[in-house]
């Protein structure tokens, strides 16, 4: 594969730069795969990348041992079927997310264990738990996967926060405790950034809330051996894309004219021009703002990109000669309400030989410890590992953390989130062209926003949008 991460042929003042059929801004799962889809159909395409690197918020780490572990998106599961239907095609090998043995709760001082999806809590707690996820899904169901604003309370809903709302209807302190974990998991936010409305809309995108927040039959189940950023490795392997993909070239303006697009990115040799009938933007809303697009953008596009921060999550992974808690009946997985690890997770070697134990830092928990000395910050997490999984914990082989808050090009991860108002007052700007630009991203999927499976249906309907007006011309 022979990526260009420089200039090509083109001088980089040549202002009557070759016309493309379609320019794509970000070489991630959404646009690598319209750029697929758009070459299979003999278009000339083009991908300008601003990191150095494929893969957007997929990253794949390879040990000194040779195991790849994931700093970025890791797993997929049920009724992913453009990811599962793409990892096949390629020939990747997939591994189960372990799950098997006892869980960790720890809620407050208190460290329990518990078995099957559901933590072990008093009565009246768990059957407070088991009400407010049911009344979830119930609301979930309520809004529209294409058209969420259409929902009958949308206005309503995306008037308070999940904060709000959990304060309303979520009684016990044990149950909010977990409900709250939950969201942090499950959106890399608190509670108080979202709103309900956006927040339920997310959860019928994902087949309910159980869904996204289990390992079997669930969001969790898979991983890949070779780690997820091959997938858009082997997409920019293809022939025809290798050499007309363009990395470290971060775009700083998009002027639209009447019959094309030109586009202005920084290289080490100074600014680059590329012409093309259309643009495919398939970066998160807020990535989106810091680009100058001339004419401006409509008023409400450019307040929807204002409006939706990216999560905040950091990925900690330590790794031991052997995944030592199995011995002792445990799974690996752990629950906490305190900082700084909110979630764990088993992530040893396929073959159970190394042991590996990932955490999540997430939403307020990951704040305050982002700006902590590297080291005094990894002694916190692996003293939150001792104290779910005994004092093996403290003593790794390896340990590795990338904070996505801190990436130039990401600036957080998973996705993008809306606070309140954010919805119905600007939400139809999402998907909808602007003159020749087109919006691609997991943030404008209908089905698993947020997820990598959502990332591939962006990039497949922008493709087929411009497709679509290429027909009509």
């Amino acid at each position: 594969m022979s990526i260009s991460p420089g200039l090509d042929a083109a001088d980089s003042s040549n202002i009557n730069a070759p016309l493309d059929d379609v320019l794509i801004l970000g070489a991630g799962l959404a646009g690598l795969f319209a750029a697929r889809q758009l070459a299979k159909q003999g278009l000339r395409v083009r991908v300008l990348e601003a990191r150095d690197r494929v893969g957007g918020r997929t990253l794949s780490h390879r040990l000194a041992s040779g195991d790849v572990v994931e700093l970025g998106a890791q797993w997929l599961g049920p009724g992913q079927d453009r990811l599962i239907s793409l990892v096949r095609e390629m020939g990747l090998a997939t591994q189960a997310q372990p799950y098997q043995g006892k869980k960790v709760l720890a809620l407050g001082d208190r460290v329990s264990t518990y078995a099957g999806d559901i933590p072990s809590l008093p009565l009246l707690g768990l059957l407070d738990l088991h009400r407010t996820l049911s009344r979830v899904d119930a609301l979930a169901k309520q809004v529209p996967r294409e058209h969420p604003a259409d929902a009958p309370e949308a206005l309503a809903w995306d008037g308070m926060t999940v904060e709000s709302w959990k304060q309303a209807h979520v009684h016990t302190a044990a149950a909010r405790a977990l409900f709250d974990i939950a969201v942090a998991a499950i959106f890399a936010a608190e509670p108080s950034e979202l709103s309900l409305l956006y927040f339920l809309h997310y959860i019928h995108a994902g087949n309910g809330i159980m869904n996204l927040s289990t390992i079997r039959d669930g969001a969790q189940q898979t991983r890949l051996v070779e780690g997820f950023q091959q997938v858009s490795v082997r997409m920019a392997a293809d022939p025809a894309l290798s050499d007309r993909i363009h990395l470290s070239h971060p775009v700083r303006t998009i002027e639209q004219r009447d019959s094309h697009v030109r586009v202005t990115a920084d290289t080490a040799a100074g600014p680059r021009s590329f012409q093309a009938r259309y643009v495919i933007v398939a970066i998160p809303p807020a990535l989106c703002a810091r680009i100058d697009v001339q004419p401006a953008l409509p008023a409400t596009r450019q307040q929807l990109q204002q409006r939706m921060p990216m999560g905040s999550v950091c990925k900690c992974i330590a790794t031991y000669p052997r995944p030592f808690w199995r011995e002792r009946g445990y799974s690996g997985e752990a629950v906490s309400d305190r900082g700084p690890i909110r979630a764990v997770f088993d992530d040893s070697s396929a073959d159970g030989k190394r042991g590996g134990l990932l955490g999540f830092m997430l939403g307020d928990h990951l704040r305050s410890e982002a700006e902590r000395d590297p080291e005094v910050r990894k002694r916190s997490v692996l003293s939150a590992f001792a104290h779910f999984f005994g004092e093996e914990a403290l003593h790794p082989e390896t340990y590795v953390e990338h904070n996505w808050t801190a990436e130039t090009y990401s600036q957080g991860c998973y996705t993008a989130v809306m606070p309140p108002a954010t919805l119905t007052r600007f939400g139809q700007a999402l998907r909808a062209p602007i003159g020749r630009i087109h919006f691609a991203g997991t943030e404008t999927a209908t089905r698993f926003p947020g997820y990598m499976e959502g990332a591939l249906e962006s990039g497949a309907r922008a493709a087929d949008e411009i497709l679509a007006r290429l027909r009509q011309a």
